[in-house]
């Protein structure tokens, strides 16, 4: 790394190296007009400065966010901010975490399914798999990018125990559900309100007041109520509607 007065400069192979590219990269981004160097050596060798560094980190993070480089240079003409730029790539980074999450509970499931039967086999996998690609593709139909990394970040703020403590909430409270309607609860009844106000209090744990969210969420239930019950223990649409009254009473 050399110095220009105060200001840091990097060759290209010093650049590559601190970067983890290669210096083919860095030539062919230089060839095509995305990252030129802003000064060169007496004998031809390439400079580049802190502003080169920013530019390219601006390429390298619109490429990972899927876009092609005709695309980003077309993109980088429009002067883009990097302000725009980070906030692009910390809401991918957040879906991507998301995305990592639900990997390791795939992980884990596969992991619990090893340890405690010994006879696991391909067919107990390709059912994981299948459950887990139907939930994925289930929640992108109901939910937009923007919501998903809304959800992401929700869940990094709420840390993991919250989270447990949520389903476990969610575990007890569906059966007593259950119970109060095979009993002939009244849904009006101060009971029956004060399961509404914990149920109403869970979901707000969810979508954290986002109507969107709440709506988002509403209409997958609404449509989807056969699976959420069967598959995944979800409330029914009768505990739903036993649900409704008593808030409407609660209300």
């Amino acid at each position: 790394m050399n110095q220009r007065g105060t200001e840091r400069m990097w060759k290209v192979g010093e650049l590559a190296a601190e970067a983890g590219l290669t210096v083919r990269t860095l030539h062919h981004y230089d060839r095509i007009g995305l990252v030129h160097p802003a000064e060169r050596t007496s004998t031809g060798h390439r400079l580049y400065t802190s502003s080169d560094v920013e530019r390219l980190y601006q390429v390298l993070a619109l490429r990972q966010l899927g876009l092609g480089l005709d695309q980003i240079a077309d993109l980088l003409e429009g002067a883009v901010a990097m302000t725009q730029v980070l906030a692009a790539h910390r809401d991918y980074l957040a879906a991507q975490l998301a995305a990592t999450r639900d990997l390791h509970a795939l992980v884990a499931a596969l992991a619990a399914t090893a340890e405690s039967r010994s006879d696991a086999s391909a067919d107990h996998f390709l059912e994981l798999i299948r459950r887990t690609v139907m939930v994925d593709d289930t929640i992108k139909e109901y939910f937009t990018e923007e919501q998903l990394t809304q959800l992401a970040l929700r869940r990094e703020e709420l840390g993991e125990r919250q989270i447990q403590q949520a389903e476990a909430d969610w575990a007890e409270l569906i059966p007593e559900v259950d119970a109060a309607i095979a009993a002939g609860m009244d849904p009006a009844s101060p009971e029956a309100q004060q399961m509404a106000a914990r149920w109403m209090e869970l979901l707000e744990g969810f979508h954290g007041g986002d109507a969107g969210l709440r709506d988002s969420m509403y209409r997958m239930q609404a449509e989807e109520s056969d699976r959420i019950e069967s598959e995944f223990c979800g409330p029914s649409p009768a505990q739903i509607a036993f649900i409704t009254t008593a808030n409407a009473a609660r209300a």
